[in-house]
């Protein structure tokens, strides 16, 4: 049997807790009734400095049911942070763990084919969805997009993964050497490397209270996982420099002919739009390079990722 931990991101979810608990107590049951886990595993739930009763309800949680851990992190880092926190705290208690969000989208149904194949030797399990029916057309447009703008950019994902997945101790023992401050989990565990499979499931609508990702925080986040892991905006910035240098060179020697057979036209269209074209480039160019220098400022701060303010266990 397998001691199994989840790991419970949570922000201002004390909409969801009493039923999220009560549903993973009932699929904890039966897997143990299965003989699948042991009966000393646990449900923790991580709060990322919630503002509304989150942490008391985690709290009053801890002392009525057998199976709820709680950590409560100093401050709000976001999911990701909050998210690593959790894995590094409880990572040598478990043989695995399993990271899922508060709302229980994700499937938990699938936790039984996670542990099937972390038996047969999975180090990692990503939780794949198989489609997105219960999205709105928008939302399935600007998710695909995500991803293959990641994977375009250079970004190694699975693609249609978020954070739903299992993880080996050993697999979680790996991802604590990497030391990154600028965190994107779902470009960081892929290069754990070790065995790896997909485990599909369809995901369900949200059982209450509002998404924390909106389109602007996704963004973000596909941004940061862009410029975490990939060199790509800098070499395309390049070669787009270098093709601009080809165009003012045959424009040049296209002037010099011209003006050679006295076929030259006077005016300051052509000079008015080149200097806007090459100062855009430019702006644009210092931005992206600046984006980076800001990541290395903060990566040799080497401050904290995270911190651990209380823990229930």
């Amino acid at each position: 049997m397998v001691k199994l931990y989840l790991a419970v991101p949570c922000y201002n979810e004390e909409e969801v807790l009493f039923d999220t608990t009560e549903k993973l107590t009932k699929k904890y049951d039966q897997l143990i009734l299965e003989g699948k886990i042991t009966d000393d595993s646990k449900i923790v739930y991580i709060d990322d400095g919630s503002k509304d009763r989150t942490w008391e309800i985690i709290s009053g949680l801890y002392k009525t049911n057998k199976y709820v851990n709680g950590i409560k992190m100093s401050r709000n880092r976001g999911h990701q942070n909050a998210l690593l926190g959790g894995l590094m705290t409880i990572k040598d208690d478990c043989d695995c763990v399993i990271s899922i969000d508060a709302d229980l989208q994700d499937d938990i149904n699938a936790f039984d084919k996670m542990l099937e194949d972390f038996e047969n030797g999975s180090e990692i399990v990503y939780g794949v969805r198989s489609k997105r029916a219960t999205d709105t057309a928008f939302k399935r447009m600007t998710a695909q997009g995500f991803y293959k703008i990641l994977s375009a950019l250079g970004a190694e994902v699975v693609y249609n993964h978020a954070d739903f997945r299992l993880m080996s101790r050993r697999a979680l023992n790996a991802l604590a050497e990497f030391k990154e401050v600028n965190l994107f989990l779902r470009g960081l565990v892929p290069l754990v490397g070790y065995k790896s499979s997909v485990v599909e499931y369809e995901r369900s609508e949200r059982l209450a209270g509002e998404s924390k990702y909106p389109l602007k925080k996704m963004l973000g986040l596909a941004w940061d996982g862009v410029t975490s892991l990939s060199m790509k905006p800098i070499r395309m910035i390049t070669a787009l420099g270098v093709i601009v240098f080809c165009i003012s060179i045959i424009m040049l020697i296209y002037s010099f002919v011209m003006w050679v057979i006295g076929n030259t036209v006077s005016g300051w269209t052509s000079m008015t739009v080149s200097i806007w074209a090459i100062g855009g480039l430019q702006i644009l160019a210092i931005g992206v390079v600046g984006e980076y220098i800001g990541k290395i400022y903060m990566e040799t701060k080497n401050r904290p990722r995270f911190i651990v303010e209380e823990q229930l266990k």
